[in-house]
């Protein structure tokens, strides 16, 4: 019997050091990914105060159709500076797969049904956005489970996470423009 017990516990070290080497490089690869978005969006967000630092600020006191015209100044400058920008220029591709795991991680999760259909139930409607294109004043902005929003790497001052149907939006808030877009997100 302990001939047999020592074959099945070498045979059980040899069978799980590679799926403990996978799982070791799958963490590696999430955490490069996550690295880099995190230097995109804090670059976007540098860019973004850099040319906000060039527009004058309107005064408290200011009427709202000032502050408007300082966030669509601001959206013409961003929209100006990045005029190339398209989808995964912030949110690259190993990036995008880690939040759809996550986001499929949650939908398929306990009480995950109701958070899809809450995702689903607050699209704006069809929404033709693109990267750089202004976010309609009259669309609502979604709000993010707070089950997905745990997952998701904390984003700097501006930028923000917005559902639209099965797309996640990063939405610059003080321009109100898209930034990026990660398509087929909920699944």
């Amino acid at each position: 019997m302990t001939k047999y017990l020592g074959a099945v516990v070498a045979f059980m070290i040899l069978w799980n050091g590679p799926l403990r080497a996978q799982t070791q490089t799958r963490v590696n690869l999430d955490a490069a990914a996550i690295a880099d978005f995190k230097d995109r969006v804090y670059g976007y967000a540098a860019l973004q105060k850099k040319l906000d630092e060039t527009i004058k600020e309107p005064s408290p006191d200011s009427p709202p159709e000032a502050f408007l015209d300082h966030q669509r100044a601001l959206a013409k400058l961003i929209q100006k500076s990045r005029a190339g920008a398209k989808p995964g220029d912030l949110c690259r591709k190993p990036m995008r797969d880690v939040i759809r795991r996550l986001v499929a991680g949650v939908v398929r999760g306990p009480g995950g049904a109701q958070i899809r259909k809450s995702l689903l139930d607050e699209d704006p409607g069809n929404l033709r956005l693109t990267v750089n294109s202004e976010y309609p004043d009259n669309a609502p902005f979604s709000t993010v489970p707070p089950q997905i929003l745990r997952g998701l790497p904390t984003l700097p001052e501006g930028l923000e996470y917005r559902f639209i149907g099965r797309r996640l939006l990063l939405i610059d808030s003080h321009a109100r423009i898209v930034a990026d877009i990660v398509e087929r997100v909920v699944p």
